[in-house]
């Protein structure tokens, strides 16, 4: 575990200076051909979930997340992806719609891992080490919320690099930031008290196939 001092650090301060945020163009660099950087190579990507409208469809946020997540993929920075977001009751599903638009894009679905019970940023990187078993990952998601991020990642033993999705700008800009502050005092508590996730469950290791943490088929047609 981080000590808390770190802790506290990184939650105010960022983390970009320490060289565990970087664009994504970045990534796709430092995994060219050549022998002039060191090659990242992780576990996997994760992709915090964000608000998803009507029948699955992405919000600016979420699909910024998740198209960061397949220039990554496709820069060979990891093999697996693991979308993670809420999907607490049968009307709202972050999940598979963040799934079915990787689908959508050609992904394996081997490929593609489903957290259903990421619910906030800490769940998602507690089970993603707890859970899935995920060692090393870069992190898909928006500047703002890197630093918490990527600090709940390395809080729950994952050594996690944080790579910026910014496509837009976002209407609600202000109020992301104003409720960044807000997360990051709860991320605080989280830490500090050592709690864990909500909901845990059976391993499901990110070495395998994807497909053995999905709740429905491709069709979304009952349990697969």
């Amino acid at each position: 575990m981080i000590p808390v001092s770190i802790v506290l650090s990184l939650l105010w301060t960022g983390i970009r200076s320490g060289g565990r945020v970087l664009s994504l163009s970045d990534f796709s660099n430092l995994n060219a051909s050549g022998n002039s950087v060191e090659v990242i190579r992780v576990d996997c990507i994760i992709v915090p979930g964000a608000r998803v409208y009507g029948k699955g469809v992405l919000s600016d946020t979420l699909r910024d997340r998740v198209e960061g997540s397949l220039q990554l993929y496709r820069a060979g920075v990891a093999g697996k992806i693991l979308v993670s977001g809420d999907h607490g009751t049968r009307n709202y599903d972050e999940v598979n719609a963040m799934r079915d638009y990787l689908l959508a894009e050609g992904i394996d679905g081997d490929d593609i891992f489903t957290d259903h019970a990421g619910f906030d940023t800490f769940d998602t990187m507690a089970r993603a080490s707890r859970v899935f078993g995920v060692r090393s990952a870069v992190i898909s998601t928006q500047a703002y919320h890197l630093p918490r991020a990527v600090t709940l990642a390395r809080s729950s033993g994952i050594d996690a690099y944080g790579a910026i999705a910014d496509r837009h700008v976002y209407m609600d800009a202000q109020w992301m930031k104003i409720r960044e502050i807000l997360a990051r005092v709860k991320a605080l508590g989280v830490v500090m008290l050592g709690m864990g996730p909500r909901f845990l469950g059976s391993e499901i290791p990110i070495t395998g196939s994807g497909k053995a943490s999905w709740d429905r088929p491709e069709n979304g047609k009952g349990k697969r």
